[in-house]
């Protein structure tokens, strides 16, 4: 049965529904309809015109731009839940309870460091003067074109999201039901088919969290395709800084973060749903 909506609830819950009315709906609200305003002289005005969304829509750049955003995500997405895995399972099955907690603090400390910081080092890293070639000269192997590519675009990603991954894939490890297990092995289930018959379905809805987060972080990162991939190829957040400099078209970068988050919403939607399904009501 539902619980009745009470004064004393509503009370209680009351800031947290002042704080997404402030700072996410009344935002939203005024993207939507600044996503219909024209610039014209490089001044904005209140108009009621469609010509920014059909504008963007219609120009290929953008098509090209959101089908690259989304085919990023999509592989960082995938490449860090793989890589994330292993690390996740042996924290959750293989480490003691001090060892255990000592692994999730290490997985906390890098969020004490700004991701732009980060993201600077590894520029360090994959210079053609960098660590990493400097090294490879050392056997005679470089130096490689590592900056500048999508290979560190998506070591950028990996960088801002495997520690998240792995702390929520390991939290929804931790609480699967070790009778399982040990079920699979007293019917002769391998380890590699007790992880595929049992553990990874019995963890599926956190492991899809896990790569929906990764997903939402990498969609509409700029750092990283800015800094580490030189720009190029083309993602949203990039054109969304490239048109407000290209004669102050604000309202044309709102049609951009607009169906960037209408995308968003729909991945989530998909993926939320696919991670509950069977689920008892």
């Amino acid at each position: 049965m539902r619980r009745p909506i009470t004064l004393y609830g509503l009370t209680f819950s009351l800031p947290l529904l002042v704080w997404q009315i402030l700072f996410f709906v009344f935002p939203l609200l005024f993207l939507v309809a600044l996503s219909f305003w024209t610039v014209k002289n490089f001044a904005m005005r209140p108009d009621f015109d469609t010509v920014n969304w059909t504008t963007m829509y219609g120009r290929a750049v953008f098509w090209q731009a959101y089908g690259t955003t989304f085919v990023l995500a999509t592989a960082a997405s995938f490449l860090t839940s793989v890589l994330a895995f292993p690390a996740a399972y042996a924290i959750a099955f293989k480490l003691s309870d001090t060892a255990r907690r000592w692994a999730v603090f290490l997985m906390v400390i890098p969020f004490f460091t700004s991701y732009l910081v980060r993201v600077y080092s590894w520029q360090i890293f994959l210079s053609d003067s960098g660590i990493i070639n400097v090294t490879l000269g050392w056997v005679g192997l470089g130096p490689l074109p590592l900056l500048n590519t999508v290979g560190a675009t998506m070591i950028g990603y990996l960088t801002l999201s495997f520690p998240l991954v792995v702390l929520l894939q390991l939290f929804s490890l931790v609480f699967i039901d070790r009778t399982l297990i040990e079920a699979a092995h007293n019917m002769r289930c391998g380890r590699l088919r007790t992880v595929f018959a049992v553990i990874i379905p019995s963890a599926r809805t956190g492991l899809v969290i896990a790569a929906l987060f990764c997903f939402i972080l990498s969609f509409g990162d700029f750092v990283s395709p800015i800094y580490l991939g030189g720009g190029e190829p083309t993602t949203l957040s990039i054109l969304i800084t490239d048109t407000t400099k290209s004669g102050q078209q604000w309202p044309r970068a709102a049609v951009i973060a607009l169906t960037m988050i209408a995308t968003l919403l729909a991945v989530a939607f998909v993926a939320v749903k696919f991670a509950y399904k069977g689920k008892s009501k």
